[in-house]
């Protein structure tokens, strides 16, 4: 065919040497962008798949973190150095009296009102008592009837015994003479003994302080109508130096409490205060009804901080008994008795068997079933076996105890 019928039917001829280079450089070149393009996204692939390993590792760390059992742990301590016992109470006053009238009337007037700081015989208020006035006017009068009855009756037994003596009268008339004067003066002894009464009647209308101390509460007001058979107590005086705390002991501890003993009693509100007191009696016996002893304790208020009616912490000191104490938080009760739950050397769980001795509130003591260089949970699950794996944490407070408990010993043995 010739040239020009090839071109019609789309028939080039070869292109030269030149034409063939440039055709190979160019598929070496998509050759080149085909495995660099693969390399980029092998690259890719190979960095996600890490990426997926690495956060499916730190979700399985995370995951391991997460599923251990974290356990504040504590020691028991020895009770060589003795126990005290809190127990709660209140606050009285050593004398505490509802002042009342013994008289009847109104009240006039009142001088001392609550927080009033009153001596003995100061005066606290007066009553206007008319019915006695008059009662008493009545028998001052009768009185003096009495006496000018008596008067006429010895003068009449007189003259009976000059008429006797000259045999004017017979005796018999000179004894009803006498016996006229022996009336008249029993009748005077009972006018005077009336009049008397009335009297000290009359002063009960001036109602005064039986004892120093301070008046607590005041119930009346002035025109108030005073019976003194109503059983209404006019002011309430209550003595606050000293104070007494009456405690209820245990019957556990009964025996260890005299009297004599030194007592410390703290209150809530006043925050770094503790006042001394001492046991003042006992009551020698236990209330059947609550197992338990009430003492008494007297407790000075020199500078009346404290309060009748507040309630109060009073620590009395035991004698020590050589037991361990364990934090009351550490007891698990089950069925087969008290336990603990301590952390071995591989910090695994060993449920441990113990037997509890007197109970302190905040510390137990352990009479069996522990050596004392356990390490004892805080507040254990119910969940926990023997064997369970824990990660453990020394408690902060029972550390610091223990640091500081461990310098003194440094300190002692350094002197």
């Amino acid at each position: 065919m010739s040239q020009e019928r090839h071109s019609e039917l789309g028939i080039h001829p070869l292109a030269d040497e030149a034409d063939l280079a440039k055709r190979q450089q160019m598929v070496k070149r998509a050759r080149l962008v085909v495995i660099v393009v693969m390399l980029v996204l092998a690259a890719g692939a190979a960095r996600t798949v890490i990426s997926r390993v690495a956060n499916a590792r730190e979700l399985q760390a995370g995951t391991t973190e997460r599923a251990k059992v974290f356990v504040r742990v504590t020691a028991a301590r020895s009770s060589a150095e003795g126990q005290t016992l809190a127990l709660p109470g209140t606050l009285q006053g050593f004398v505490q009296s509802p002042i009342s009238a013994r008289s009847g009337g109104y009240l006039k007037r009142w001088y001392k009102d609550i927080g009033s700081e009153v001596k003995k015989g100061d005066l606290l208020a007066e009553l206007d008592t008319p019915e006695i006035d008059q009662q008493l006017s009545q028998a001052v009068a009768a009185r003096q009837q009495a006496v000018s009855s008596m008067e006429l009756a010895k003068s009449s037994m007189a003259r009976w015994e000059a008429l006797r003596k000259k045999d004017a009268v017979s005796q018999q008339e000179l004894d009803e003479r006498r016996s006229a004067y022996a009336q008249a003066n029993s009748n005077l002894a009972a006018a005077e003994a009336n009049v008397e009464r009335l009297r000290q009647v009359e002063g009960f209308k001036r109602i005064v302080a039986p004892f120093s101390g301070i008046i607590t509460r005041r119930n009346v007001d002035v025109g108030d109508l005073i019976d003194p058979g109503a059983g209404r107590a006019l002011f309430v005086l209550s003595q606050t130096d000293p104070l007494r705390v009456y405690v209820n002991v245990p019957q556990s501890y009964a025996n260890l409490v005299k009297a004599g003993q030194q007592v410390v009693v703290t209150q809530a509100e006043l925050r770094g205060r503790k006042f001394e007191g001492k046991v003042a009696r006992t009551a020698g016996s236990i209330d059947p009804s609550t197992r338990s002893m009430q003492i008494e304790v007297s407790l000075p208020n020199t500078d009346n901080a404290l309060l009748p009616g507040a309630f109060v912490q009073v620590e009395l000191p035991l004698k020590p008994s050589g037991a361990l104490l364990v934090s009351a938080d550490t007891l698990m009760f089950r069925r087969d008795g008290s336990l603990v739950a301590t952390v071995d050397e591989q910090n695994k769980v060993r449920l441990k068997k113990v037997r509890v001795g007197r109970n302190f509130g905040l510390t137990v003591e352990v009479l069996e079933g522990l050596s004392g260089d356990e390490k004892l949970i805080l507040n254990p699950s119910d969940s926990l076996a023997d064997g369970d794996q824990v990660e453990p944490t020394m408690d902060k407070k029972e550390g610091g105890k223990k640091d500081a408990a461990a310098d003194a010993d440094k300190k002692k043995a350094a002197s």
